[in-house]
């Protein structure tokens, strides 16, 4: 399948008001910035030798319409378990601009580090920030803050899970089911000793937790699944989940299978069918996907390895957006958002604004030493047409 040709839906006007801004910015950060009207890279976070990676965020837009995205900045190390904060930025002018230098939303209060951020906008109009803290690899957990005043104070923050383990939740994961119920999507790894040192099966299972109180008190789904396949190196990892218009649920999980796995559910999460390959070809790399406001239509952001778009093996490219009309099934419709074939994109946050989508992900390359394709990270702003072809 070939990439369709851009179609410029602005006005020329518009077109040299976002080119202006988006090159003022990703100047200001010391990077260059491919530019296109539908499709528009508008800020780079490079790394620097005081904050060596930034990465895995989401976004909430507040009540008087600025959008705060909040995101891990590691200062001890690029490595998962180095230290690391997370801080936020703002933009008022819907996601065009942002401010800079960012402010430390969440110190530091684990032993490693605390990342992976979800922001969520409750019914009762509360803001609920979501992220892990890790102590070790048997010890890594999910929490959450709550906020009142549009971001301005938090609560004290309130364990998901209080068992011991290594609990993985993914940025931009949790979400509320229109029932109003909250489901936070977990990857469990049980603790293992390797050489005497501490370690974590990475065959995890996943296993989902629910909330009926907006997210004070919380508890286990029935069934934890597994991937059916036992001598598989990773099993189920990195899972998500989203509400679909009948009201059923969709769960994923990434594995090294060559296929996202997916999970269905129609009792609000409370079970989950066994898991089974989706149409979803990808390598060992998470994928994000959440429904299109206003229509039924699922919007998955993943790295396609399917073949209809050109892709390096076993590498985290290209991303591409591909739209889905049947829950799920198929993804008949798809976009090409990066395609550098030594590219690196991944841990995307979603977030819609009128008629474009915020994008946000890890986007380096592999061809640079030290884990460089996690420590860059790019927001991109693209137009719900294009994605359609229209």
């Amino acid at each position: 399948m070939e990439v369709l040709p851009v179609r410029y839906q602005n006005t020329i006007a518009r077109f040299l008001l976002l080119v202006f801004c988006s090159v003022a910015l990703c100047k200001a950060h010391g990077s260059a910035c491919a530019q296109d009207s539908d499709n528009m890279l508008l800020l780079r976070i490079d790394p620097t030798p005081g904050f060596p990676r930034n990465s895995e965020g989401a976004f909430v837009t507040l009540k008087d319409g600025v959008i705060m995205y909040a995101y891990t900045q590691f200062y001890g190390g690029s490595d998962d378990h180095s230290q690391a904060r997370i801080v936020s930025i703002e933009s008022r002018d819907g996601g065009l601009t942002w401010s800079d230098p960012p402010v430390v939303l969440v110190e530091n209060i684990g032993e490693q580090n605390v990342m992976s951020v979800s922001l969520l906008r409750l019914q009762s109009g509360r803001i609920a920030l979501f992220y892990l803290i890790k102590n070790s690899l048997h010890d890594l957990k999910p929490v959450v803050q709550f906020s009142g005043d549009e971001a301005k104070t938090w609560t004290e923050a309130v364990p998901i899970i209080t068992a011991y383990g290594y609990f993985v939740m993914n940025n931009d994961r949790v979400i509320q089911l229109e029932s109003g119920r909250l489901i936070a999507p977990v990857a469990f790894h049980r603790p293992i000793y390797r050489d005497g040192e501490q370690s974590a099966d990475w065959r995890g299972v996943a296993i989902w937790y629910l909330s009926d109180d907006e997210g004070r008190t919380w508890y286990e789904s029935d069934y934890w699944w597994a991937l059916p396949v036992p001598d598989l190196d990773t099993g189920i990892q990195e899972p998500g989940v989203v509400e679909l218009a009948d009201g059923s649920i969709f769960s994923w999980a990434r594995t090294n299978t060559c296929f996202q796995y997916g999970f269905r559910s129609i009792d609000q999460g409370k079970s989950f069918s066994p898991p089974e390959p989706t149409s979803l070809v990808s390598p060992v790399s998470p994928a994000s996907i959440k429904r299109i406001p206003g229509t039924p239509d699922l919007l998955a952001v993943y790295n396609d390895h399917s073949g209809r778009f050109p892709f390096t093996e076993k590498q985290r490219t290209p991303l591409i957006a591909a739209i889905s009309k049947d829950g799920g099934k198929t993804w008949p419709i798809a976009r090409v958002i990066e395609g550098d074939p030594d590219g690196h994109y991944c841990y995307t946050a979603i977030h819609f604004v009128g008629d474009h989508l915020l994008l946000a992900y890890c986007a380096g390359f592999l061809s640079k030493k030290d884990m460089y394709g996690l420590n860059p990270h790019s927001i991109r702003r693209v137009s719900i047409d294009w994605l359609y072809g229209k």
